[in-house]
Order: structure tokens, then C-alpha cells, then sequence
């Protein structure tokens, strides 16, 4: 079960959901200098099962997440779509 979990269909599908939350953190992004906005990536993590993650390499990300909760609402989002 578990190497399915970490299948090539199961991470594509993993890959797809990442990257739906990522174009909506960048859609709904505070532009200042475009840097935050510009730093979001989506990586895959191998555990039991693939794990998508959607990242900013911003050192600022942190500060503009608390002040604007971006992120949390695009992955909230998404879980609402499905």
C-alpha cells in the first residue's frame, strides 16, 4: 500500500493540487516589490505517501503570511473545490 502511496499516478496527482494552491497564492499575493509573489515553488516530499508542499523562498514570507494569511486561504480554497 504503501508504494502506491508514492506511485507515479498518486504523485502527479499530489503535483496538480500543489500547483492549483500555488497559481492561487500568486493570484491573491500582496505585490510590493514583487518578490514574495515571485519565490512561491511547489516541492514534493517522499514520506509514507507524497506530500506536496506549496513554499516561498521570500525571507519575508513569514511576516506576510501572519499579516495576510494567503496561503492558509489557497489551501482552504482548494479543499472547498474538491
Amino acid at each position: 500500500m504503501n508504494e502506491l502511496a508514492r506511485g507515479p499516478g498518486i504523485t502527479g496527482a499530489v503535483v496538480q493540487a500543489a500547483e492549483r494552491i500555488a497559481d492561487q497564492v500568486r493570484a491573491d499575493a500582496p505585490v510590493d516589490s514583487g518578490d514574495f509573489k515571485a519565490s512561491i515553488r511547489v516541492t514534493v516530499k517522499q514520506q509514507r505517501r507524497s506530500v506536496g508542499l506549496v513554499q516561498s523562498t521570500d525571507p519575508k514570507a513569514l511576516i506576510i503570511e501572519s499579516k495576510t494569511g494567503v496561503m492558509a486561504r489557497a489551501a482552504k480554497k482548494s479543499a472547498r473545490r474538491r
